[in-house]
């Protein structure tokens, strides 16, 4: 397993340069809202810089996906979490963006948080199985409590509303890439190409990450990236780490030790998450 988590590192690391490269064009590219969402994203896509950092995005994803096709979820989520403080060094050195002592704090936490995931490894399964209707149940729980902060009229002028929403599309997107895995996996008797194109998984992961991608880029428009993309990613890896339990059965190592030692990762992968979100002014 810790060779699936190293590549795992080295996809949140893909993910955090295009996320840069995203940020350093949020205030230059026009937001997408609603009735002119096509005409800004053909004007993304002419831009070099944001088609580049798509590119990047990608193809961390695709191997975050290989990845997760003998990883649980709710593991990786903390691994992915790495990217967010490398997201934010380089925010504050390329970008010339300030931390506040709450942000470094957060940083902190993420990266003692991949420490003790490692450590946490044990002889636990890798295997899920798919529960369709605890999937569901957390899709719409998801979509209620992502849709509460847009009724404060302050939290949607700052981007703090639509930095969550996107958090939460890009965390839906987990699960679904997780289901298309098992869904995969379980058939190898039929063809590769049939199983990708008949799975309706592959198609909510790819809704839930387009939906993700185009809400962080309004975020990044309204916010800076050291408000955003924290407060995205606490929500992305919260609702894989309980999702992953709820829909795959993914359970905590039989060790006590190791247990507490993974249940501490993940706390403190929402707490560092959270902190690094600071004032949550833009």
């Amino acid at each position: 397993m810790l060779h699936h988590l190293l590549l795992g590192v080295v996809a949140s690391t893909l993910l955090a340069v295009g996320l840069l490269l995203m940020k350093s064009r949020g205030p230059a590219l026009p937001e997408a809202r609603r009735g002119h969402i096509v005409a800004a994203a053909f004007t993304w896509l002419r831009d070099p810089i944001w088609l580049g950092s798509v590119m990047l995005q990608t193809l961390g994803y695709l191997l975050y996906l290989y990845v997760l096709a003998g990883t649980p979820v709710s593991l990786l989520a903390v691994v992915m979490q790495g990217g967010i403080a490398l997201f934010l060094l380089m925010a504050v050195i390329f970008l010339g963006e300030h931390a506040s002592p709450l942000e470094w704090t957060g940083i902190v936490i993420i990266v003692v948080a991949m420490i003790a995931v490692t450590l946490s490894l044990g002889a636990d399964a890798t295997s899920s199985r798919l529960d369709v209707r605890a999937l569901a149940l957390v899709t719409v729980l998801g979509l209620v409590a992502g849709s509460l902060p847009n009724l404060d009229a302050r939290l949607r002028a700052s981007g703090v509303a639509v930095a969550l929403a996107s958090g939460l599309a890009f965390g839906l997107a987990a699960l679904y890439a997780k289901a298309l895995t098992c869904l995969i996996i379980a058939d190898p008797g039929t063809p590769l190409w049939i199983r990708v194109a008949t799975n309706p998984y592959l198609y909510l992961t790819a809704v839930a990450n387009l939906g993700g991608l185009v809400m962080l880029q309004n975020a990044f428009h309204r916010a800076r990236g050291l408000i955003a993309m924290p407060l995205s990613s606490a929500l992305s890896n919260l609702v894989p780490i309980a999702g992953g339990m709820l829909a795959f059965g993914e359970s905590l190592p039989a060790e006590p030790r190791l247990a507490a030692m993974r249940i501490a990762a993940f706390a403190m992968t929402i707490t560092g998450g959270l902190l690094m979100a600071g004032s949550r002014s833009s």
